[in-house]
């Protein structure tokens, strides 16, 4: 699929949206949510979360018109909405848009 320079633009800038979101989910994860259970050290939670959070809001805010500029099929939509809340997911969601879509961005 090629695509013109609007539809770039749009899947270079839900593609940095769709890693940091996901980067920040495995971080709270695996570093901020052990530090407040392992260590008794809460604070790491109350930023890397309102940090999560409002990337998360940002990824669902993008996803519907990334969507809609693309031609992402219901299908496809939903797999970007559920890899939200799924830890790696959007990394695997990036991959397999990368690859259906032979999408170079």
């Amino acid at each position: 699929m090629t695509l013109n320079s609007e539809q770039t633009t749009w899947a270079k800038r839900f593609k940095w949206i769709s890693l940091i979101e996901g980067l920040s989910f495995l971080i709270l994860l695996f570093i901020a949510m052990p530090l407040k259970y392992i260590y008794d050290s809460p604070l790491a939670v109350t930023y890397v979360g309102w940090a999560h959070g409002l990337l998360f809001m940002i990824y669902i805010y993008v996803v519907f018109p990334t969507a809609s500029k693309l031609k992402w099929n219901f299908s496809r939509t939903l797999f970007a909405l559920i890899a939200s809340v799924l830890p790696f997911g959007p990394f695997i969601f990036h991959r397999n848009l990368k690859k259906s879509q032979k999408v170079d961005f």
